[in-house]
């Protein structure tokens, strides 16, 4: 049945989806336009709060063009490279395939969003190098475990109330990750995801009619050239020691961040991560630097379209818009029903604010005061919020484009897959939300 549902999906998103600049261009007119329609503001402001809202993202970008192109140079390294190929040797024919991907994309999401996307796209071309199977349901596949990262170990929400001097601790305190990551209606939300998101996959795996399959050899890498070393410039271009001089004190600087200081991980701990593992396992900087040119090619939508969406966030908080349209959807909630509408708010409000941190700013204000009218769990409705947030990055394309950049396709190519993975999630997540 869900291999039947998922062609007219396929069909309808290959048709009509376009491409995420031009999905950005529309956003960004249809904020403005609401903003003044809905918000009475003039069109001078509006233009003043796109304006100058518009490089709002920029250290965000470089740090999501560092996640594809560090993960990609790592990923591309000798040891790692055959690491992969190893676990991919596991998957056992097509079916295997689009589940194991779906399972190591999920584990890595859970722990840190930054590196589930990064891991679950480069294992996705691993496996199509081995594996005969339907690229775009593959890296489909891929992506749609990065739906649980907002319930995992990096969920920006969670961490964010459960820190001293969060800007709204005076008037909820401080909520620890024991009622928020660790509750046991978000593991269960989570238990459930796990189990229902590969099976999903697999069962919408076309036939071999309908498949389309990438050429192994499209995927390899070009061989690297034998250099003749005879300038001294160019001894230090293949110097394993220089590079192990600047990579391994990165390795021990990670080392006492983890486990002297008990230090977590972040974007830009994650982006150091993958680098000096790469210095490291590439040995000489001319390997890093071949690798470098290849990944930086894929990087053109992150430059491009995040300061547009940075743009859409500002339109979006300075007019009020998003927190009319949070207000007007659980202003006729129930205290039953106040967490499920919390996670619709947070779901409409993502395909303009694709921001977790971005987002529990504009709609704290908003459910708090909400949740304590009613009496309902604050820890629950910031968790509806959170998964709200994840959810429709399933439709959202801003979250797809590392993913997209390293499998070489484009968004329509994945996203009538994960129109029936939004439907299913949904399902999934409401019910958790409203009765574990």
């Amino acid at each position: 049945m869900l291999r039947f549902l998922s062609r007219p999906a396929v069909r309808l998103v290959d048709r009509y989806l376009p491409d995420p600049f031009i999905f950005v261009l529309l956003l960004t007119v249809v904020a403005a336009a609401a903003a003044i329609g809905v918000e009475r503001q003039t069109p001078l402001a509006v233009m003043r709060m796109w304006g100058d809202g518009f490089w709002n993202l920029l250290t965000f970008s470089m740090q999501m063009l560092l996640i594809l192109v560090t993960g990609f140079m790592l990923a591309s390294s000798p040891p790692v490279k055959k690491l992969l190929q190893r676990l991919a040797a596991l998957a056992n024919g097509p079916g295997g395939a689009i589940l194991l991907v779906t399972y190591v994309s999920l584990v890595a999401s859970w722990i840190n969003w930054g590196f589930g996307l990064v891991v679950g796209a480069l294992f996705a071309k691993e496996l199509a190098r081995l594996v005969r199977v339907d690229y775009r349901l593959l890296v489909a596949s891929a992506y749609s475990g990065f739906v649980v990262w907002h319930g995992g170990l990096a969920g920006s929400i969670p961490l964010t109330i459960a820190t001293e001097g969060h800007f709204t601790a005076e008037q909820i305190g401080v909520i620890g990750t024991g009622s928020t990551i660790f509750a046991f209606f978000n593991l269960a939300i989570v238990v459930c995801l796990f189990i229902a998101i590969p099976l999903v996959n697999r069962a919408m795996l076309p036939d071999e009619k309908e498949s389309v399959y990438v050429d192994p050899k499209l995927l390899d890498d070009a061989p690297a050239a034998r250099v003749r070393v005879t300038r001294p410039a160019e001894r230090l271009e293949n110097s394993v020691t220089l590079a192990w001089l600047v990579g391994i004190p990165g390795v021990i600087f990670l080392l006492d961040h983890f486990v002297f200081r008990g230090g977590g991980l972040n974007l830009n701990i994650v982006n150091f991560l993958f680098l000096s593992l790469a210095i490291v396992l590439h040995r000489t900087p001319r390997s890093l630097l071949e690798s470098l040119n290849e990944a930086i090619k894929g990087g053109a939508g992150i430059v491009i379209q995040f300061p547009f969406y940075a743009g859409i966030m500002a339109i979006m908080v300075q007019s009020g818009l998003a927190e009319s349209m949070s207000q007007g959807l659980i202003s006729f909630a129930t205290e039953t029903s106040l967490p499920f509408w919390s996670f619709i708010s947070a779901g409409i409000v993502n395909l303009f604010v694709p921001s977790g941190g971005g987002q529990w700013a504009v709609q704290a204000p908003v459910m708090l005061p909400a949740a304590e009218a009613l009496g309902v769990d604050v820890a629950r409705v910031s968790m509806a919020v959170a998964w709200g947030d994840a959810w429709t990055n399933l439709l959202q394309p801003f979250w797809a484009l590392p993913v997209l950049a390293i499998a070489g396709l484009k968004a329509k190519d994945i996203m009538g897959y994960c129109l029936i993975q939004l439907v299913i999630t949904g399902v999934i997540i409401s019910v958790g939300l409203t009765w574990f």
